[in-house]
């Protein structure tokens, strides 16, 4: 504030020259010229009355603060609409001032029009002033305070985690309700999120959780790479925040703060008894943050924003969401298969013994090398079975595996009747009729070696001397034992003795 009243006492009391006056009261002589010449002209008296303020003395003198005397105030734009067109792709101040003075072509010059720009977005919040362009970044986290859930069959009671995703340019939220923060759930609330904002952002920005970053970096963080895979699917990226970079995140952080208060008082004494009814609640709270309360700073709801900055620039979604898929390192065993939650997928068998990385879902197993997929399999159950595809098979084990019952029987009843005959006994002799098969392939497979109707008499011949295995076939055929006959044994006839009973006897 100017000393008027200290500079006229000098002048007219003491008659200091005006030099003298500026020296003293530090400031420039014409400074003190001009102050005793607007004095004179207000046609105010000396002394001036103490009824008059020195805040009411310099407005007589000079006006109102910040408008010249004389001019009237130049016509301003709404700022808050500059501020909602300066989140919009491709849009300068240097357009917004072109466009402002071609309505106002006596207004602000555009040095002037950026200075009280800046100066009113000074005046916002720390949060608000941040620019972020239209569908550019989605803040992503997690509230630090959790929601009560009730079990209505053991009365347990588990804790809700709130998930919280804002956009940067209209700072539209979303709340989730998830029963942990591991992968499962975090990729499930994702999917929850694309749908709810209907397009997929530029960039996701996660804090450097274990779930999100394997190892934070400042200039080179470790992404999780499920969470990785879920980006590339909907086209989009990660950028961590940098570690103990809490402004980085500063949207979401207010967000966040906004949820505990909008969101967990207005739930605080609301009983759940599911997933469902809180995130139904969840729901209508979020409506009423986004689509009712108006954003004072620009007079805009939180959606009609989202509809004017973010909706337009973001990427569309896929057609399918994504499907969380967990990693794990595997050894391929010696039979071409790897085990998984105790059920076994096969590899083509050239990759034996080596490493490889399955990347499983709940209905797919993926199997790779180096990168490059080399099988896939529908999920099996954990019952310690096998999943083969027969191309994984070596050639001989392929043969082997394509051997059925029914192809066993038909081979054998191709060779002959009396083969036919023999595995059928051979299979009804055994306690399980699988211990046989192996033992018929071996019997049939000698048909390479021995013909067909050299095996068709060693089949006969086994029947009579009841030889029914792989070892007394193949023996008979190596001896040529299939080429003679069997000797029959000598008829006697019937001994009839006085110490023989008959067969009256047991009547």
């Amino acid at each position: 504030m100017r000393d008027v009243r200290e500079v006229m006492r000098l002048y007219r009391d003491a008659a200091v020259p005006m030099r003298e006056i500026g020296r003293m009261s530090g400031v420039a002589r014409s400074t003190v010229r001009d102050m005793i010449l607007r004095f004179e002209r207000s046609g105010l008296c000396w002394p001036v009355p103490p009824e008059i303020s020195d805040a009411a003395l310099e407005a007589r003198l000079y006006g109102a603060a910040g408008v010249k005397p004389g001019r009237r105030k130049l016509p301003e734009p709404d700022w808050s609409v500059v501020a909602r067109e300066m989140k919009r792709k491709h849009v300068t101040l240097q357009v917004l001032w072109e466009e402002y003075i071609a309505e106002h072509p006596d207004g602000y010059r555009y040095s002037r029009f950026c200075d009280l720009f800046r100066g009113w977005e000074g005046r916002l919040p720390l949060t608000m002033r941040q620019n972020h362009g239209g569908g550019e970044k989605l803040f992503i986290d997690y509230a630090g305070d959790k929601v009560p859930v009730i079990d209505r069959q053991t009365g347990e009671v588990r804790d809700a985690h709130i998930f919280v995703a804002v956009m940067g340019g209209s700072s539209l939220s979303f709340g989730y309700a998830t029963w942990t923060e591991q992968m499962g759930d975090w990729i499930d609330a994702h999917n929850a999120a694309f749908a709810f904002f209907g397009g997929v952002p530029q960039l996701l920005v996660p804090d450097n959780a274990k779930v999100a970053v394997i190892k934070a970096c400042l200039f080179d963080p470790m992404v999780n790479r499920s969470y990785t895979d879920m980006a590339r699917h909907y086209g989009t990226a990660v950028l961590p925040t940098r570690p103990r970079k809490p402004r980085d995140k500063a949207k979401v952080e207010a967000c966040v703060g906004i949820v505990e208060r909008w969101l967990l008082g207005r739930l605080r004494n609301r009983i759940f008894y599911s997933l469902v009814e809180l995130n139904a609640a969840i729901a209508e709270c979020m409506m009423l943050l986004n689509d009712v309360r108006v954003v004072r700073q620009f007079g805009k709801t939180r959606r009609q924003m989202f509809v004017d900055i973010d909706a337009p620039n973001l990427k569309p979604l896929p057609a399918d969401p994504w499907v969380h898929a967990e990693w794990k390192r595997c050894r391929v065993g010696l039979d071409y298969h790897i085990a998984l939650d105790r059920h076994h997928y096969s590899v083509p068998c050239r990759f034996a013994r080596r490493e490889v990385e399955a990347r499983f879902t709940t209905r797919t197993v993926e199997i790779f090398l180096g990168g490059e997929r080399i099988a896939v399999h529908m999920r099996g159950s954990g019952n310690g079975r096998h999943t083969t595809i027969p191309e994984h098979m070596p050639s001989s084990h392929r043969r082997y595996g394509e051997w059925t019952p029914a192809k066993i029987r038909a081979e054998a009843a191709r060779i002959g009747p009396m083969l036919s005959l023999l595995v059928e006994k051979i299979i009804a002799g055994r306690p399980h009729p699988e211990q046989g098969y192996r033992s018929c392939l071996g019997i049939i497979g000698l048909e390479k070696r021995f013909g067909a109707e050299r095996l068709e008499a060693a089949a006969l011949r086994a029947l009579e001397i009841e030889a029914r295995n792989y070892p007394s076939v193949k023996s008979i055929l190596e001896k040529g034992l299939d080429k003679v006959p069997v000797p029959k044994s000598p008829e006697h006839a019937p001994i009839d003795h006085a110490n023989i009973r008959g067969s009256h006897y047991y009547h």
